[in-house]
């Protein structure tokens, strides 16, 4: 979990692969209606959010029956979290990549293709609630080292 930009989709993927389970981005299950609010420069709200974060519950219920899952979410608020993982907590492990607003916004400056308008980018960090118990990662470091540190961690 973390802001937009952190480096949520590449650590997704990379630690879904040494782990043989399947990855998904919470992005891909957003709403049309989601997207295009964001793509107009508008943060969500919970309301929003809410039918997304469901969503993301459900499959990850769906995935933990089958053999686990990684989910790249930014589950900025905790009661976001909360959600996500209703009636799996003890199956649900969270690694929050940490980083300034100037590095997040130097990536998203670089990134093509994404929907999210940099102008949401200081929302998001006002909206970030800390998480207590996930392993905080420090994005400064290359992904194989934060896969590694993932991986030793949890």
């Amino acid at each position: 979990m973390g802001v937009s930009g952190c480096g949520k989709s590449t650590i997704g993927s990379l630690l879904a692969q040494e782990l043989y389970i399947p990855f998904f981005d919470g992005d891909d299950f957003h709403s049309e209606a989601n997207i295009k609010k964001m793509t107009s420069g508008q943060p969500l709200n919970d309301d929003d959010r809410k039918g997304w974060l469901e969503t993301l519950n459900d499959l990850a219920k769906k995935q933990l029956a089958i053999n686990g899952c990684v989910i790249v979410c930014s589950a900025l608020k905790q009661k976001y979290r909360n959600t996500l993982c209703h009636d799996i907590e003890a199956e649900t492990k969270w690694v929050y990549l940490s980083g300034s607003f100037d590095q997040v916004f130097e990536r998203l400056n670089s990134r093509a293709g994404h929907f999210m308008p940099l102008e949401l980018l200081q929302s998001q960090f006002d909206t970030l609630e800390e998480p207590r118990g996930a392993l905080k990662i420090d994005i400064s470091l290359t992904p194989e080292k934060i896969i590694k540190k993932i991986k030793t961690n949890l």
